[in-house]
C-alpha cells in the first residue's frame, strides 16, 4: 500500500427536506385541517479515528463526502426522512486542517474520537406546526435549512515514542533494521528512504516504537531534497535520535546542518531531547573514534553514544536511553494524582 500522509477533501452535509402544506380531506370525516408533516434532517458528515490504517490513500481516488439531504415532509402528519450521516475513518494520528493548511479544527490521537465537521441542515416545518386557535388553516410550510460545504485538509503525524533524525546514510534505516522487525529499504545511496517507516524495538522487556523518516540535508526547509514536509512525524516523540555518521569528514558540520532545519522548522520541534549518537563506528579506529566524539561533545555541549548499528555495538545502550528519555517524558506529562485521603 502507497503511504500518503496528506490528503485534500471535499465535504458536504445533506439540507433539511421543506415541511409540507397539506390538509386533511376523507370522506365521512367532518372536520378536517392542516396536516402537513415536517421536513427529515439532513446528513452529518463525521471523522472518526480507527485502528487498522497507516495511511490516507484511500482518500488520494475518492475524495469527495456528501451527505444525502432530508426527504420534505408528507401529508397525514408523516415527517420526512433523515438523511444517512457520513464516517470519514481515518489513521489514529490524523490531523483535520482548513482549507488553509494552517487552521487546526481537530487533532484525533486516540482511538474512537469522533468530530463533527459539518452538520446536517435541519427539516422545515409543515404548516400542522403553525396551526393555532386564530389560524386554523395556515397555508405556509418552512423550507429545509441548507447544507454545509467546506474543503478540508487531512495530515497524518504518525505517533511514535521515539524519532530518527540524520543526513541521508546516516544509518538510520539500518538501525531501525537491527534493532526492529521493520524492513525499511536499506542502499548505499542517499535518500533510500522516501517515506516514514514504523518499527516496534524492545530493550529489557519494554517496547516502545520509533519512526524512521527520510533524511534532511541543508536548505530542506526551502524545499531541498525531499524537504522538511515529514518531520511533522517525529512532532509527538517523546525523544529524537540523533544519528551523525562518524565516516564523515566533516561530522560537526553534519549535526549542526540538522539542528540548523529543526529550528527552521519551527514549533517546539527543536526544543525536544534529543540523543546524539555517533554512528559507524565499526569502520573507525580507536583513535578515531575518540577525536570524532571529542569533536561532536563540544559541538552538542552534552555527552555523545557511540554506535553501530551493523555490528550492533552500542545498540543496547543506545536503546536504554531512548527508553529513559521515554519514561521521563511519560512522567512529566502524567497529570498529578489527588492525594489519597488521610487514614488512621
Amino acid at each position: 500500500m502507497k503511504f500518503l500522509d496528506l490528503a485534500k477533501v471535499y465535504i458536504r452535509s445533506g439540507g433539511g427536506g421543506g415541511g409540507c402544506v397539506s390538509f386533511r380531506r376523507e370522506k365521512f370525516m367532518e372536520y378536517g385541517g392542516p396536516d402537513g408533516g415536517d421536513g427529515g434532517k439532513g446528513g452529518t458528515v463525521f471523522v472518526e479515528a480507527v485502528e487498522g490504517l497507516n495511511t490516507l490513500i484511500d482518500f488520494r481516488y475518492a475524495p469527495h463526502f456528501f451527505a444525502r439531504s432530508g426527504q420534505p415532509g408528507m401529508g397525514q402528519q408523516r415527517t420526512g426522512k433523515s438523511g444517512d450521516d457520513i464516517i470519514l475513518k481515518v489513521p489514529v494520528g490524523t490531523e483535520v486542517l482548513d482549507e488553509d493548511q494552517e487552521t487546526v479544527i481537530a487533532d484525533l490521537t486516540e482511538v474512537g474520537m469522533r468530530i463533527e465537521l459539518a452538520r446536517g441542515g435541519n427539516g422545515g416545518f409543515g404548516n400542522l406546526y403553525f396551526k393555532s386557535a386564530t389560524n386554523q388553516a395556515p397555508r405556509r410550510a418552512n423550507p429545509g435549512q441548507e447544507g454545509v460545504e467546506r474543503t478540508l485538509w487531512l495530515r497524518l503525524k504518525l505517533i511514535a515514542d521515539a524519532g530518527l533524525l540524520g543526513l541521508p546514510n546516516a544509518g538510520k534505516s539500518t538501525f531501525l533494521a537491527a534493532t526492529s522487525n521493520a524492513r525499511p529499504k536499506i542502499a548505499d545511496y542517499p535518500f533510500t528512504t522516501l517515506h516514514p517507516n514504523l518499527g516496534v524495538v524492545g530493550v529489557d522487556n519494554v517496547e516502545f516504537v520509533i519512526a524512521d523518516i527520510p533524511g534532511l540535508i541543508a536548505g530542506a526547509h526551502e524545499g531541498r531534497g525531499i524537504g522538511d514536509r515529514f518531520l511533522g512525524h517525529v512532532e509527538r516523540c517523546s525523544v529524537l535520535l540523533h544519528l551523525v555518521d562518524g565516516t564523515s569528514d566533516t561530522v560537526v558540520e553534519d549535526y549542526k546542518t540538522i539542528i540548523g532545519e529543526l529550528v527552521a522548522y519551527g514549533g517546539h520541534l527543536a526544543d525536544k531531547n534529543r540523543v546524539t549518537v555517533l554512528n559507524k563506528i565499526d569502520a573507525l579506529t580507536e583513535e578515531e573514534r575518540a577525536a570524532a566524539r571529542s569533536e561532536l561533545e563540544a559541538a552538542v555541549g552534552g555527552p555523545v553514544l557511540m554506535m553501530s548499528a551493523v555490528s550492533h555495538e552500542g545498540v543496547t545502550e543506545v536503546l536504554r536511553a531512548l527508553r529513559s528519555e521515554i519514561d521521563e517524558d511519560k512522567l512529566r506529562l502524567k497529570p498529578a494524582t489527588e492525594e489519597q485521603a488521610w487514614q488512621p
